[in-house]
């Protein structure tokens, strides 16, 4: 089973016209609920990849309640520690006219000290039993920024496989934990880090400190651009197919489902990396979050192009284990 942590979930309001124009009013448009937060586009986009997991939240207030009837109704499995305050909330427009969406987001939701004290001792219990965990998505508040780093050192305790796909003032501190897998979005590092990645050459050093801080797997990707990917000391160059981009949101939760598949089937590198980067650019193709079926995603996993970075790797299955 496969536990994702979503510390900052987000209830999205989702609402469609047929056409948007700025200044006026806009009635009778369509409304719909939806989850959101990475973590739980993990989950979705796992669910649809046919790969059990549960999603592990936080959840509060008016807004927590219409989120968990949401994700029963996506059958989203979860499991929450209830909080005092509100959810956060996201409204989305979107503009079907011209294939345009806007997001407005609320403020974080605060977490109290006891309600992260009571995350982190159910979080140890659920990683006991699980094959693996992945900790995506922001912290709301300085008391929920130790959560990650306290899990991924817990999954290293029980010999669990760890992803860390996160971004903020404790990204830091989760690198030195050493997950076992890593995968950041370019803008998130330099932001979090204070520290650029603009040439190919800051890419590849950035690779290298994951390695030296015992990752053994690391995903650095930038949209529609290139991908930099390490497994062990062997790096990579990815091209990612084509695809016309409508709206990229959840592209990178749904890449991670895609490392998430290949771990689980002990798939080689270059089978999950082409699968992640075929579930990504399929996303972002679509105004749906991380719901690309895998015979979508099988389409394209001839158009990824893997180009070796320095020393050539054997062509044999060297995905890492956590041992």
């Amino acid at each position: 089973m496969i536990l994702t942590v979503t510390i900052n979930p987000l209830l999205e309001r989702r609402i469609n016209y047929s056409e948007i124009s700025l200044g006026r009013l806009h009635r009778r448009g369509k409304e719909a609920l939806k989850a959101g937060g990475k973590g739980i586009n993990v989950s979705r986009q796992l669910n649809k990849l046919e790969i059990q997991n549960l999603a592990f939240i936080f959840l509060g207030g008016l807004n927590g309640k219409l989120l968990r009837n949401v994700l029963n109704e996506e059958k989203i499995i979860f499991s929450a520690i209830n909080i005092k305050q509100e959810t956060r909330y996201c409204t989305v427009v979107i503009d079907d006219g011209k294939s345009i969406a806007t997001s407005f987001f609320s403020p974080n939701s605060v977490i109290s000290l006891g309600e992260s004290i009571e995350f982190k001792s159910k979080l140890e219990k659920m990683i006991q039993n699980c094959e693996m965990v992945v900790f995506s998505g922001s912290s709301p508040c300085k008391e929920a920024d130790d959560i990650f780093p306290f899990g991924i050192e817990t999954a290293n305790k029980y010999d669990k496989i760890s992803v860390c796909d996160t971004y903020g003032t404790h990204l830091n501190v989760c690198l030195k934990k050493s997950p076992t897998i890593v995968h950041n979005n370019v803008d998130e590092v330099e932001s979090s880090l204070n520290i650029s990645l603009k040439s190919e050459k800051e890419k590849i050093e950035y690779l290298d400190f994951l390695y030296s801080n015992g990752i053994k797997q690391a995903y650095l990707t930038d949209g529609w651009k290139e991908i930099y990917a390490s497994t062990l000391d062997f790096k990579f160059k990815v091209i990612p197919p084509k695809i016309t981009a409508i709206d990229p949101t959840g592209s990178g939760d749904a890449f991670t489902a895609g490392i998430v598949y290949g771990w689980h089937h002990d798939f080689s590198f270059d089978e999950t990396i082409k699968l992640a980067c075929s579930l990504g650019s399929v996303n972002a193709n679509s105004f749906s979050v991380c719901e690309v079926l895998k015979q979508q995603a099988e389409k394209y996993l001839d158009y990824v192009e893997i180009l070796s970075i320095g020393k050539k790797m054997k062509l044999l299955d060297v995905t890492p284990n956590n041992t």
